[in-house]
């Protein structure tokens, strides 16, 4: 395990190589990319660029473990996951710091990340155990009717670079604990706490001796050249994908020819619904929370704020001035709002907001873009903006709220629903019937009703429409790695 960087960096302890079959490698062709502190734009460390071949080679590993892995007792793979947690958790600090360089979030949002990642562990480690079945008398009374579950087999996790540690183990917590062995291609802006869990999972695998192939990671800068091969090889059970609707759709395509089982955790366009009689300071609170979780790098980040017109400008208001509040900065240094991933989401975050002012929106806060080093954007409130708005209709992914006026309830639950993304929704509404119909009409996966929070470990996590498909999380998430198989006896 080596890293090109000083032995004070927080990247010091970390694998920076391809792991295959419970060894760490360089890549086959010797390549490596480098990963940048999106705070100050300076290199963290360089990290192995896996190949074709190194991927063929971990489905291979995979593979070879599986029928091991689906042999081994659900309380021993429940046991492996609650020590991956417990060893998650002792080193929150370390973690946190890794999230944070290579990342750029707060350290208190990386801590918080930490033990939201872990959760996962913990409670698919729980759910291991839990697997459903069934016997029962066929109906016609001549036989027995068995149902029980069998993992689905080797499974490509692929995560995106915004919640590093949180992707990476809602993924793998279901698989392992289902008896599903994996294969991870982690994002390329964000590899490092995805190569330090799964040495996690590689030392506990090891030392209880345990199928050194269930946990395989390929880091690379040419995710299509790594994975199509994989999406076309029947070795390949399970595809689960978290990323752009856009990339989701070519994985869809990719895999049909092997009738892969996919869950698909794409974009989201979260409506912020503020109805004429909310709790406003309430509401003021929920929308700082929905917005900068991760400086609004998140899919489930509240994306339009549609409050009514009795409300709208005072909203705005009180928004922009708990936003103006906030110290923009390095995340390590104890600011508020960290940087963004890139300059790219620099350019498109600011494009949107040009856009908006040329629509007419007033600019409540922010709007300008610092000087560097490093990727940062103010948070931003806008206020009057229009309904064709760029930003009302595209995931802004960054720190910029649009405040959008309606006039009744039925608009309000209109604008919010007319959008082909449904992951998230929000409601803020003191009015019992109005909230229960909020969480019946709103086209979304997860609402949230008087909280701008919905993320749980226990709970399912995915959305309807061009949002996905399956969940993530709960008891549907380990559902999502096992297979159904009907017994007449």
């Amino acid at each position: 395990m080596t890293a090109t960087t000083p032995t004070t960096s927080p990247v010091r302890d970390v694998p920076t190589e391809v792991l295959v079959d419970g060894r760490w490698r360089a890549a086959t062709g010797g390549g490596t990319f480098e990963v940048v502190d999106p705070a100050t734009e300076e290199t963290l460390c360089s990290v192995a660029d896996a190949g074709p071949e190194d991927g063929e080679a971990a489905l291979a590993a995979a593979h070879a473990a599986a029928p091991e892995w689906a042999r081994v007792a659900p309380r021993e793979r429940a046991e492996l996951l609650r020590a991956a947690f417990e060893t998650v958790t002792a080193r929150t600090e370390q973690l946190a710091a890794l999230i944070t360089a290579e990342c750029g979030k707060t350290l208190a949002e990386s801590r918080a990340e930490v033990a939201y990642g872990a959760e996962f562990l913990r409670w698919f480690a729980e759910e291991a155990v839990r697997a459903p079945g069934l016997l029962r008398r066929a109906p016609a009374g001549a036989n027995q009717q068995l149902v029980h579950r069998r993992p689905v087999g080797p499974a490509l996790l692929i995560t995106p670079w915004n919640f590093p540690i949180a992707m990476a183990t809602r993924k793998i917590g279901p698989a392992l604990a289902a008896g599903c062995p994996v294969v991870i291609k982690p994002a390329q802006l964000t590899p490092l706490t995805t190569l330090a869990v799964a040495e996690i999972l590689r030392d506990e695998l090891e030392r209880r001796g345990l199928p050194a192939g269930v946990v395989n990671v390929v880091p690379t800068s040419s995710a299509g050249d790594v994975t199509g091969p994989l999406l076309a090889d029947d070795r390949l059970r399970k595809l689960s994908f978290t990323g752009s609707t856009g990339v989701g759709r070519r994985l869809l395509a990719q895999a049909a020819d092997q009738v892969l089982s996919c869950s698909m955790e794409l974009g989201g366009n979260a409506p912020f619904v503020v109805f004429g009689d909310a709790d406003l300071e309430a509401a003021v609170d929920g929308a700082a929370v929905a917005k900068l979780r991760n400086g609004g790098q998140s899919c489930v980040a509240a994306n339009r704020f549609l409050v009514h017109e009795s409300l709208a400008t005072e909203f705005a208001d009180r928004l922009g001035a708990r936003f103006a509040d906030l110290t923009v900065g390095p995340g390590a240094e104890g600011n508020d709002v960290g940087p963004l991933i890139g300059a790219d989401a620099v350019d498109s975050v600011h494009a949107l907001v040009a856009d908006a002012v040329d629509h007419g929106a007033r600019v409540v806060t922010g709007g300008q873009r610092p000087a560097g080093p490093g990727y940062f954007y103010p948070p931003t409130v806008l206020a009057d903006v229009a309904r064709d708005a760029r930003c009302v209709h595209e995931e802004i992914f960054g720190p910029v709220a649009p405040v959008v006026a309606f006039a009744d309830d039925d608009e309000g639950i209109a604008l919010a629903n007319d959008t082909p993304y449904g992951l998230a929704a929000y409601a803020y509404t003191r009015d019992l019937d109005l909230a229960m119909r909020a969480a019946h009409e709103l086209d979304a996966g997860m609402i949230g009703v008087n909280r701008g929070m919905v993320s749980d470990a226990s709970a399912p996590f995915g959305g309807t429409k061009q949002s996905g498909l399956g969940r993530e999380g709960g008891e549907a998430g380990l559902e999502e790695y096992l297979e159904t198989v009907y017994v007449a006896m």
